[in-house]
């Protein structure tokens, strides 16, 4: 890997800044760098300090049937195409349990894992998914074998006490959701608060901390999570109307999101678009009509369907990974799901409670460098628009985990995440930069430096270095990799990774005069800038 990368190369093509145009421009000679000028950057916004959080899967709690790794698939699509009805008691609606291989419980105790959740706290865990809308949580000394009717998994109290002691221990309060499946309901198909009730004050009496709760996971097709057939948007709005009376009553500490859905757009891209074989969408405008006094409005924002879901279409490449489409589709769909929060839940922030590269696990180079571009843009972007949480899904399981499933090795968005979180504070500033092909700055204020402002510099573009111009002096991280679908990630040309007993390596800048600095090619850079002077970041 090239030394210098900041110098190395001569420049391409330069970064344009606010009055010229906003696509690159190749030999116009009154293109020049854009001067940044961070001490006068205005506040656009700010985020929660548990910003950037994490799921773990309910599944993985409690064991189970989980996304098959692609080397054991042995077709693809072999996917159902959408008819309804279970495959098996763990498999969502629709789905072909080809796609699914058992994976036992996540032992939440292990010692890397909670040393390197928590170096990314303080976060919110949000332990939920589409199989925590059919799990029974047996109370009991010895739970059942087999879930009761209705239900299609079990969580022991080991199991959930457990997942209560890594939460506390890596300071990550709960956001979670409730069971509505058969076995939740009454007689008359009406939902009852009786399961999560037992659920909650366990929790409560062995010093767990849920901060937060949706009634239940993507609602958008509901069937396929659990809810009865037909269940529609007045039933959805019958059942909430019962969750927010029981959790404004019996535990008033716990914020209320919703409608929690997915898969909706500005563009036909959506995964959720036309429904799945004979499961109509449930709109997020049809949910948030009966949601007006949630706390936050939450959703989730998948760009595309993986491979293993290759029946239900709206796919994508690895190919496609840095372009401007790609990227853009967290603005398109935050886009769709501000219309409606406008119309229906007016002046509530948004929480994103699940996104990553790709639905259904993600695709085979989700966990490679080349989808920590989308990671990060992702973060810059949604601070900017009244987004107060991201929850990336998953820490571990699948191919979009941060960490490896089986070693609990970081990834190379892991290592981006930890980098987000030491330097980017939780106001946001205007870095007055327009998106464009190999230019997406984004600026907060320096996290625990008084008047300082950190930069997010991502170049996109794969064949073309950027230039800015910083006038004050900096610490620069550059994050860059030998192959771009690859697991190594290096900051400043040294390659990452864990020292003697898990230990996590240092990461310091490389001290960085004022001036014009260049941005290689599929780079990505964080600049420190301690001395900014920003009166906002005082």
């Amino acid at each position: 890997m090239p030394k210098n990368m900041g110098t190395k190369k001569p420049l391409a093509v330069t970064l344009l800044g606010v009055a010229a145009a906003a696509a690159p421009q190749v030999g116009v000679a009154q293109a020049a760098p854009v001067a940044l000028a961070p001490a006068k950057m205005a506040r656009i916004g700010s985020v929660s300090e548990r910003y950037q959080s994490y799921n773990v899967e309910m599944l993985e709690v409690t064991g189970g049937r989980f996304w098959k790794p692609y080397k054991d698939i042995a077709t693809l699509p072999s996917n159902t195409g959408g008819q309804t009805g279970p495959t098996t008691g763990d498999t969502p609606a629709g789905m072909s349990a080809d796609l699914y291989q058992y994976r036992p419980p996540i032992d939440l105790s292990n010692k890397r894992l909670r040393r390197l959740a928590a170096a990314l706290g303080p976060a919110y865990v949000r332990i939920s998914g589409t199989w925590a809308n059919t799990t029974y949580f047996a109370d009991t000394d010895a739970p059942p074998k087999d879930p009761p009717p209705g239900y299609g998994g079990v969580l022991t109290r080991q199991q959930w006490l457990g997942a209560i002691a890594f939460s506390n221990a890596v300071d990550a309060p709960i956001v979670t959701s409730m069971p509505d499946g058969d076995g939740a309901r009454g007689s008359d198909g009406v939902w009852k608060p009786d399961q999560a009730r037992i659920w909650l004050d366990f929790t409560k009496a062995h010093g767990g901390k849920i901060a937060a709760a949706e009634y239940f996971n993507e609602p958008t097709l509901a069937s396929m999570g659990g809810a009865p057939k037909d269940y529609d948007a007045a039933a959805y709005g019958r059942d909430h109307k019962i969750f927010e009376a029981f959790i404004r009553k019996e535990v008033p500490g716990i914020k209320i999101l919703a409608p929690g859905s997915v898969g909706e757009s500005t563009a036909d891209w959506g995964v959720a678009h036309g429904g799945y074989g004979d499961m109509k969408v449930l709109t997020a405008a049809d949910l948030a009509a009966h949601t007006r006094d949630a706390h936050a409005f939450s959703y989730h924002h998948y760009g595309a369907a993986s491979r293993r879901c290759a029946a239900m279409g709206h796919q994508t490449s690895a190919e496609q990974a840095l372009s401007e489409d790609w990227l853009g589709r967290t603005d398109q769909t935050l886009a769709y799901y501000r219309s409606v929060r406008d119309k229906y839940m007016p002046g509530k922030p948004f929480w994103n409670t699940e996104t990553a590269e790709a639905a259904c696990g993600g695709n085979p180079w989700a966990g490679t460098f080349l989808d920590t571009f989308r990671y990060l843009d992702q973060l810059g972007r949604l601070a900017r628009q009244e987004v107060e949480v991201v929850m990336h899904n998953t820490l571990v399981a699948s191919d979009y985990g941060l960490l490896n499933d089986q070693s609990f090795e970081p990834k190379p968005s892991y290592w981006a995440a930890l980098l987000w979180r030491q330097l980017m504070g939780t106001t946001v500033l205007d870095a007055g930069v327009p998106i464009a092909q190999g230019q997406h700055v984004y600026a907060h204020c320096l996290r625990g430096v008084p008047g300082g402002v950190a930069l997010l510099v991502i170049n996109n573009d794969k064949a073309r270095a950027r230039t800015i111009s910083v006038p004050t002096t900096s610490l620069r991280y550059t994050l860059s990799a030998p192959e771009l679908q690859g697991s190594r990630v290096a900051l400043n040309d040294e390659l990452l990774a864990l020292g003697p007993n898990d230990g996590l390596p240092q990461l310091g800048g490389t001290p960085t005069p004022a001036g014009e600095l260049s941005f290689e090619p599929a780079s990505i850079t964080f600049l420190a800038l301690a001395h900014a002077d920003n009166p906002i970041c005082r």
